[in-house]
């Protein structure tokens, strides 16, 4: 299949990537034009495009690549309709499908997450929601997690509600993971089961539990350059945390099994349009990233400054080592901590005990 070239370039918007770089950091966001305006550089001039995103992912974050490690803690028997996932009730794929994992097997997964040097372990479970025995599972769980392994937790259970988050903050989850997964005015078109508004509730109910927020969006599902930005800003707005920014991989089985892809060198417009868009905060390559962006990987982590290491949900990634060589190779190093925010001297990282 023939990748789908990035949109065609505005002869009437000429960006200065470097005078971009320097209002940002300055702390003069990018507009929405702006925002366009970047994914529609030309291909021959990524290179210059990315060195600007990697000034300012280099002011606030160094040198330094934080590691996620997920755990797909039940899978499949989704009742939602999301086109793009394998474990919704609308696809055919061939995936394990089993309820939710006991004690001795998340248990191993966090073992397995510091083994392999990661900060945080994520546990995700296919679901519209929670259950009062998924909700109990993990209150008795993360506690015994952070005390034997010291890692933060990361849990991304389907839409919640207030009480169930403030259960969440309060036996020791860090952050919760919700993507909006595109921009609002494309969401009906991937999924009907619920809304992009059910999502921003979500995010909005973890807020107010005192969590951190994870979200960000899977590019490659039919949307449109406006629709990447929208998304942008709209977390921007809510003051997400941490951004995984995921590249479709269009599995077999699933409605957006037959989707173009997109190239790696718009991948690579992407990730620095977020990390232009959302100067301070954390951006991870996430799933598809070894197979859409493929031998330019490594120029991805010029704008973000984290991966996951090992396995996705339902898709293999890359072999753990094959990611430690990259980052050292960059001159990259793992970091335990990650400061949101705060600029770096020097363009070293500012290392601390613990995540904020």
């Amino acid at each position: 299949m023939t990748p789908l070239a990035a949109p065609a370039a505005d002869p009437s918007v000429s960006l200065d990537f470097q005078a971009l770089a320097d209002r940002v950091i300055g702390g003069t966001p990018l507009t929405a034009e702006e925002a366009r305006a970047v994914l529609q550089t030309p291909d021959e001039q990524v290179l210059d495009l990315m060195a600007a995103a990697y000034r300012v992912r280099r002011h606030f974050f160094g040198r330094s690549v934080q590691l996620y490690f997920l755990m797909n803690a039940k899978s499949g028997l989704c009742p939602e309709d999301c086109g793009y996932c394998s474990q919704s009730k609308v696809s055919d794929a061939e995936i394990p499908r089993y309820n939710l994992l006991n004690r001795e097997q998340l248990m191993a997964g966090a073992a397995a997450a510091a083994e392999r040097q990661a900060k945080t372990y994520c546990i995700v479970i296919s679901a519209r929601g929670p259950s009062e025995r998924e909700i109990a599972a993990v209150e008795e769980l993360v506690p015994e997690i952070k005390q034997k392994y010291g890692l933060d937790i990361c849990a991304s259970m389907g839409l919640l509600t207030a009480e169930q988050a403030q259960r969440l903050a309060a036996c020791g989850v860090n952050r919760i993971n919700h993507n909006l997964n595109t921009g609002e005015s494309h969401y009906e078109k991937i999924c009907t089961t619920h809304t992009y508004a059910d999502r921003v509730d979500t995010l909005k109910a973890a807020r107010g539990a005192g969590l951190e927020l994870c979200s960000g969006g899977i590019i490659g599902m039919g949307e449109g350059p406006q629709d990447i930005v929208d998304m942008a800003l709209d977390l921007r707005e809510l003051g997400v945390e941490s951004i995984p920014v995921n590249f479709l991989n269009a599995i077999d089985g699933t409605p957006l099994g037959g989707q173009e892809e997109v190239t790696a060198n718009y991948c690579l417009k992407v990730l620095a349009m977020f990390r232009l868009v959302n100067p301070d905060r954390e951006l991870r390559i996430a799933g598809g990233r070894e197979i859409r962006l493929r031998s330019l990987q490594p120029l991805g982590l010029y704008a973000a400054n984290s991966i996951f290491v090992g396995d996705y949900l339902t898709t293999k990634g890359q072999a753990p080592q094959a990611d430690y060589d990259m980052i050292r190779d960059l001159g990259f190093e793992v970091t335990m901590s990650t400061e949101v925010g705060s600029p770096c001297s020097n363009g070293e990282h500012k290392h601390d005990d613990h995540e904020h």
